[in-house]
């Protein structure tokens, strides 16, 4: 009989997949932003990460046939 599966390693599937996601994310945002701004201090920072997360929800993606995460995200609001 195969293995069963339990909260617990369901929980753990799960905080895996998400950090799949936030692994992209913050390789996304240090090879598109971080890398080629490099920032004084910490506000230059925060303000300029800001600014690229701005840009980057309102832009056409690829993944989701040209559409702007914004609106996705206003549409399923």
């Amino acid at each position: 009989m195969g293995k069963r599966t339990g909260p617990a390693e369901v929980r753990r599937l799960l905080v895996a997949l998400d950090n799949v996601y936030i692994e992209r994310c913050s390789r996304t945002i240090k090879y598109q932003h971080i890398f080629l701004n490099p920032a004084d201090n910490g506000r230059q920072l925060y303000q300029g990460i800001e600014e690229w997360l701005h840009s980057y929800h309102h832009r056409d993606h690829q993944v989701i046939d040209r559409v702007k995460p914004i609106q996705r995200y206003q549409n399923a609001a």
